[in-house]
């Protein structure tokens, strides 16, 4: 590939683009929510106990409720993914990832259909796509789209 103007000019604008994102309100929201999270070390610690329980459970799913801890597991692996989603720093840490993630997608959106509005771009949030108008492809009713 050759470089050209054009390319040179494509990649300033990737820059400028990123510059901004970077400088946005959503990506500080992140960065401080994520902060606030791993900074804490008592929840450090329980975000570590359930990664170790989330080892087990995905051996006890192996063989079900054949397995002879099965219950044990199940039951403890419930308390301790409660305990983290009622955490106020968790429960803002994913409100911001999703708030970062929504901004992502209308970003890749509005760059796919500059290029051509039967670009289809792979968004997170079902309320962003707009390839199809009875609901989406996924929906489950009838399509009428040419998908």
């Amino acid at each position: 590939m050759m470089m050209t103007s054009e390319w040179a000019f494509i990649l300033d604008e990737a820059d400028a683009l990123s510059s901004m994102i970077l400088s946005s309100e959503p990506v500080r929201n992140y960065q401080q929510a994520h902060h606030a999270v791993y900074s804490d070390r008592v929840l450090v610690e329980k975000i570590a106990a359930f990664n170790r329980m989330k080892v087990q459970y995905e051996d006890v799913q192996r063989f079900g409720k054949y397995h002879p801890d099965y219950h044990t597991i199940m039951k403890e692996i419930r308390k301790l993914k409660r305990e983290l989603d009622l955490d106020e720093k968790v429960a803002n840490l994913k409100l911001a990832e999703n708030e970062l993630q929504d901004m992502l997608d209308e970003i890749s959106l509005i760059i796919g259909k500059s290029v051509s509005e039967a670009v289809k771009v792979p968004v997170s949030n079902p309320f962003f796509e707009t390839s199809c108008s009875s609901g989406g492809c996924g929906s489950g009713g009838s399509c009428s789209c040419s998908a």
